[in-house]
This record gives C-alpha cells, sequence and structure tokens, in this order.
C-alpha cells in the first residue's frame, strides 16, 4: 500500500482546500472519533475526500489497556465507521484512558508485564474479532514509567508477536521517551522483528527547559525534528519503506508546510527502496 508514500493527518482548518484544489496528497489519516456521529456536514466531506484519497482510520479513546471491558458501544460505532469507509488501516493505542466511567483525555502508559502485555493480547483479538479485519497498535509517549517488567521495547515487540497484529510504529514517541526514560533509541528499533511493522508516524515535539532532567513532550504542534529524522532514517533502513504519516494536531499550520514535511519523508522512503534496488 502506497509504501513509497507518505501522507498527512486530515484536520479541520485544511477540509476545504482539500475538498476544492484536491492537492497532490497520497493518503490521508483522521481520528476514528471525530466521525462517530451517524451524519452531518463531517461525514459528508469525508464521503467526498475518501473518493479521492486512500484514508487511514486512527483511534485515540478505545482504551485497550483498561482494567474495564471495552465500551461495547464505542467499538460498536467504530465497525460502523470501518464499513462506512474501507479504510486501509485501522489503528489504535497500547494505552489506557478510561475506567470506571472516567475518561481522561490522554493515552495514558501501562506497566511492562506479561500479564499487562496479556489483557492488550485479548482485547486486540476482541477488536479485530469485532471489526472483522486487523488492526495496527501504536507505541505511546510517555513522561513516567513503572519499575517492574520488561523495556518498553521487549513489551511492544511480546504484545505484537503474541497478537499477529501489526505495528504502527511512532518514531518521534521513540524519541521522546528515550530521552524521557533514558535509553538509546537506536536498541529499541533493533528489539523490534522486522516484519511487523506496516506503518510509521513522525510528529513534532516540544523540548521543556530549565528542569532538572531532560523532558520532551509529545505536542505534535510543530516541524519534525533533526534528531527524529535522523532516526527515521535508521527506522526505514531496518524495516524498509513503509507507508508514513505527518502528525500534526496544535497550532497548525498552513496545509502547504505538512504537504512539504510529507513530500521530505517519501524522499527519505524513495532514497531506501533505490539503495534496496
Amino acid at each position: 500500500m502506497y509504501a513509497l508514500c507518505a501522507g498527512i493527518g486530515l484536520r479541520a482548518p485544511h477540509v476545504t482546500r482539500v475538498l476544492a484544489e484536491k492537492p497532490r496528497i497520497p493518503w490521508l489519516e483522521v481520528h476514528s472519533e471525530n466521525y462517530f456521529a451517524a451524519g452531518g456536514a463531517a461525514h459528508d466531506a469525508l464521503e467526498r475526500i475518501r473518493a479521492d484519497y486512500p484514508l487511514s482510520l486512527h483511534g485515540v479513546g478505545l482504551s485497550l489497556g483498561s482494567a474495564d471491558p471495552l465500551d461495547p458501544a464505542h467499538l460498536g460505532r467504530l465497525r460502523e465507521l470501518v464499513d462506512r469507509y474501507q479504510p486501509a488501516f485501522v489503528s489504535e493505542h497500547l494505552s489506557w484512558g478510561a475506567i470506571d466511567g472516567m475518561h481522561w483525555n490522554d493515552l495514558l502508559p501501562l506497566p511492562h508485564t506479561r500479564e499487562a502485555a496479556a489483557l492488550l493480547v485479548d482485547r486486540i483479538h476482541e477488536v479485530e474479532e469485532s471489526l472483522g479485519r486487523p488492526i495496527l497498535v501504536e507505541n505511546v509517549s510517555s513522561y513516567l514509567r513503572f519499575h517492574a517488567g520488561m523495556s518498553e521495547a521487549e513489551f511492544v515487540a511480546d504484545v505484537v508477536r503474541r497478537s499477529g497484529c501489526g505495528l504502527l510504529l511512532d518514531v518521534n514517541n521513540v524519541y521522546v521517551n528515550s530521552v524521557n526514560h533514558g535509553f538509546d533509541p537506536v536498541d529499541y528499533l533493533r528489539a523490534i522483528p522486522c516484519g511487523v511493522v506496516a506503518e510509521m508516524h513522525l510528529a513534532g515535539h516540544t523540548r521543556k527547559t530549565g528542569l532538572p532532567e531532560p523532558l520532551i513532550i509529545d505536542s505534535h504542534d510543530d516541524f519534525v525534528s533533526a534528531e527524529v529524522w535522523a532516526l527515521y532514517e535508521r527506522a526505514i533502513e531496518r524495516f524498509g519503506p513503509r507507508p508514513t504519516l505527518i502528525e500534526w494536531d496544535a497550532r497548525i499550520p498552513p496545509l502547504e508546510a505538512l504537504i512539504e514535511e510529507a513530500a521530505r519523508a517519501t524522499q527519505r522512503l524513495e532514497a531506501c527502496r533505490a539503495e534496496l534496488a
């Protein structure tokens, strides 16, 4: 699936221009929960856009790692959305964000234990059975970690291996966590099996200053940093060219800026493919 191309996240400020101008964008990603209503202007626009662009659905609210059961209403709306748009990829996060009827607007980290991995494996299978198709899961950024358990890379690899699902490798999140928690991001890539990565994400981050220890926030509000571009090059060397998405969710720039960032990723994908040829 368009392995040599990078797409962008479709955000509300750009919908009108995409509809009117049909710019040369290889593919688009939307957040699933933004389209859980049965109809309305958002669906009208997305149906027209879907006719011209490949589409990916990226979820942020399923709370795969919660101790609570999966919300059947949420899962049902996701199934209806998948049936309606037939996206190339459906993805969610290896995190939790809801318990006892309370919801947080965060992708909260999990302990990297066998028990947490087993829970995620069961949930992934439940989602895939409900949707009738495989999903991808994404590694998340974090600002604290639990002392017990595996390394993050070992945990992610274990969940993906045992569930059989694909990995959406967020390269920015790997870099953010490597700074926040003091590990080598290249070692993280080496711990992930080569055949499981189906897609990659790139985004900007915010480096906090004046603190006793380094801290980076996965803010999705800036250009991809030089360090993340370098790590991305190492990732595509290891895993091969993969569909790549530019995420930008705050301080959203003009559409041209996202298209140019996607073009920078595509250039790296093409260079990697040329080396492999």
